[in-house]
């Protein structure tokens, strides 16, 4: 009775290992694969419909519509990160579609953040203004993390930066656009040692920029879906 026992409950445990392991090896083949070759060497990133579906299908259109072929990185800081999919090498900004909706909170909740190797998009001060560029994190960049609210109506207590705020409606949280942060929608799984190579190189001035240009134009040649 004992080792009939055992056998069911050995029997379960395998069966169910072998559909947590489907499970992985679905989720693996359904996150997406990006190859850029460029200038500098080529990279591949993964992106994660699952955690940012609104941004990663905005992303891969781009790829297919061949956007960032002959686009710059144009903004390169050492132990920050590396920015490109916008510009030409001549500084003519490529025309976009129209902006996309801010998923940084989703993302981060599902355990995307700003840390080395992760792919976030560009925005200026207004966190609805995404469309096309993107960077890659050269170094863990917690500050640019989404901060997420906690519950309540108003909240009873929250804090940020040192400040204590109680009983705060809200909207003015959820709305606030210092804690909106940058979403997160993928990583550099591949030639990463190129992104540090980049992020290495002299900058200077180049076009309307007055600095962190580089020198040497780093050209995305091609931006391709793996198959």
């Amino acid at each position: 009775m004992i080792s009939s026992r055992f056998s069911s409950l050995r029997r379960a445990l395998v069966t169910g290992l072998a559909i947590v392991s489907i499970a992985g090896q679905a989720w693996a083949q359904s996150a997406p694969k990006v190859k850029f070759a460029t200038t500098a060497g080529d990279f591949v990133v993964e992106v994660y419909p699952d955690k940012a579906p609104k941004t990663v299908e905005n992303f891969l259109q781009y790829v297919r519509d061949k956007h960032y072929d002959g686009t710059i990185f144009h903004r390169v800081i050492n132990d920050f990160m590396v920015q490109g999919g916008g510009f030409t090498p001549a500084f003519v900004e490529k025309k976009t579609r129209p902006t996309i909706a801010h998923e940084g909170r989703e993302a981060l909740s599902k355990g995307l953040k700003n840390v080395v190797g992760t792919l976030a998009m560009a925005r200026t001060n207004d966190p609805q203004s995404a469309a096309a560029q993107f960077f890659i994190n050269v170094k863990d960049n917690a500050f640019l993390d989404p901060t997420l609210i906690p519950p309540g109506d108003p909240v009873p207590k929250f804090e940020y930066q040192g400040r204590v705020y109680e009983n705060t409606p809200r909207a003015n949280l959820i709305n606030s656009p210092a804690l909106f942060g940058y979403t997160v929608f993928g990583k550099v799984v591949s030639g990463m040692d190129v992104i540090s190579k980049m992020k290495s190189m002299p900058t200077g001035a180049g076009g309307h920029f007055p600095s962190d240009v580089p020198k040497t134009a780093i050209v995305i040649t091609s931006a391709t879906l793996v198959k």
